[in-house]
Parts: structure tokens; sequence; C-alpha cells
């Protein structure tokens, strides 16, 4: 039977082996998938970011992959406006949100703050002044947001300012008030391993990216995007396009990825490990159907 208005978050770190529970639960579920993870909206950008195959999605409906090209912007923003669109026009549907992007999955479980556009005026006054009168300004303002905010990082200093000045409310307060623009309910399980089993993985995995021609797949998007490849700062990508340019070799670059995975892994659990609503499945210690059943289970006493 259908669950109305009822999704599941399958989430946490690269590499820990969430596509595999995602696909068998969507089967079970007769449910669609809806990726969530900010690097694999780009065409293209197939091997480097591990990629789902047609082959691997077993026939199950994928959203949100391949969706804008490299050289276009994609933000939050897009992507809880597109996923919405989705639900709210399939609300009989069952849905999964998957992958380890958490501002992404968090803009649809919870919402996303409703900020002001920047304002070009506003924000040509503001580039004039010295970052330590910014940061004046934004403690006389905003305390809260002071001490949120570090004194060096200008970028957010002058939106601070800039969303007090447009608005005449606190950048603090004015982030929080988040709005949903769904009516789901959303089940959320994060996947975990052993440390070092999951940067085994990661390591391997970064192998097996390299056999599969990652160097070739970056080679050929960057003599068709350039700098623009580069500026998306993907791990996989920017340490190739290093190599190419002769800062580092083709050993080294391999090190990075690696390494600079494991780094993301690690803000990744971090991340999920601060929502208190996940429950965690760790897949060195259950196996993938016991996962499956429990998760299963819980969804169908929401339903009831």
């Amino acid at each position: 039977m259908s669950i109305l208005n009822r999704g599941i978050v399958i989430a946490g770190p690269t590499g820990v082996g969430k596509t595999k529970i995602s696909i068998q639960l969507a089967k079970l579920l007769n449910a669609e998938i809806i990726s969530s993870d900010s690097a694999q909206v780009y065409s293209g950008l197939d091997i480097g970011t591990a990629k789902i195959s047609e082959l691997e999605k077993e026939n199950i409906k994928h959203h949100l992959i391949d969706v804008v090209e490299p050289i276009q912007k994609y933000s939050v923003g897009n992507f809880e406006r597109e996923v919405n669109k989705i639900l709210n026009e399939n609300e009989e549907k069952n849905f999964l949100l998957v992958g380890g992007t958490g501002l992404y999955i968090n803009s649809i479980t919870d919402g996303l703050s409703v900020l002001p556009e920047a304002d070009k005026s506003i924000r040509e006054e503001l580039t004039k002044m010295d970052i330590k009168e910014l940061y004046e300004i934004l403690l006389k303002n905003d305390e809260e947001a002071a001490k949120m905010i570090h004194p060096s990082n200008r970028i957010r200093l002058e939106r601070a300012v800039e969303v007090f000045i447009k608005t005449g409310e606190k950048f603090s307060i004015l982030s929080k008030k988040n709005i949903k623009n769904n009516k789901f309910s959303f089940l959320k399980i994060a996947l975990e391993r052993n440390r070092e089993k999951l940067y085994e993985r990661i390591n391997k995995r970064v192998d097996i990216m390299f056999e599969q021609g990652l160097e070739n797949e970056v080679r050929e998007l960057y003599h068709k995007y350039g700098e623009k490849l580069y500026n998306l700062n993907i791990i996989g990508y920017r340490e190739v396009i290093d190599y190419f340019e002769g800062k580092i070799d083709l050993e080294r670059a391999k090190y990075e990825i690696k390494r600079n995975s494991r780094h993301y892994a690690k803000r990744q659990f971090t991340w999920f490990k601060a929502d208190k609503d996940y429950q965690w499945f760790n897949l060195d210690e259950i196996s993938e159907d016991e996962i499956i059943n429990k998760v299963l289970k819980n969804f169908r006493e929401i339903e009831n």
C-alpha cells in the first residue's frame, strides 16, 4: 500500500555503501530515488563522482542526476525547488532521498531560510569597506551573527551586513527561519562503517576510478569547459587538473584525491551526527538485509 506523504532519507559519508541499499529499498517500496549529491547534478562528471550507471539503477527511476552542464551554476536553492516540484506533483508516490550532501537533504526535510536576493548597489558599497569595518558593523547590529562568522571571512560578512541593511532584521534570526515547501515526513537513516574500513573503501574506490578512466574523463571535460570545471571545486577533478597543469605528478594527484575524499567523509559524518533525527546503522556490524528489514519495519510503523 502506498504511504501518502512519507519518504526515507538514506544518508552517510562518501563510499559507505548507500547505493545498493537504496536500490533494494526502492524495489520493495515501489519508490523513486532522488539523488541528493551536489556533484552528480552535473552531466559528464561520471567516474569521478561515482555516478550510478543505468545497469546499477535496475530500472528504478532516479531524479536530479545529469540535470545541468558544468558551466552552469547550481545551488541548494535550485535543488530545493526542483525536488519539491517532484514531491508536490507526486504525493501518492514513495520517494527516497539518497546522498551525502547534508545541506541539500536538509532543504527538503527541514526547509530553507528565506533570505533576500543579493542587492548589487548595497554590495558595491560594502566592497569598498575595510573588512574590520564590516565586522564592527555586524558586531554592533547582530552580535550572534558576528560570533558565527570568522572576522576574515569577507564574503559571509558582506552577506550578513547586506541582509541587515536591506531588511532591518538580523541575519542570525532570518537564517534560522526555515520554510518547508512540501508535505512529506521523512524517516531519516544514516549509514556508517568503522573508520578504518571506510577509509580503505574510499582508497580502493579512487584506484578503481583511475582504472575506469578518470584521467581521460577529466581531460575531455577540461578541454571542453576549462577553468569552469576547476572552479566547481569537486574532489577528483581539481587534483587531476593540477596534474595536467604540472603542479603535481600523477601519484600525488591520486594521493590527494584519497586524502581529500577521506577528509570529506569525516565532515559528512560530523554533519549527519549533529542531526539527532537520524537512525544510524553500521555496515561493519549489521548486514544489508537486516538494515533493510529494520528500515521497512520503522517505515510501516509510520503508516500505522
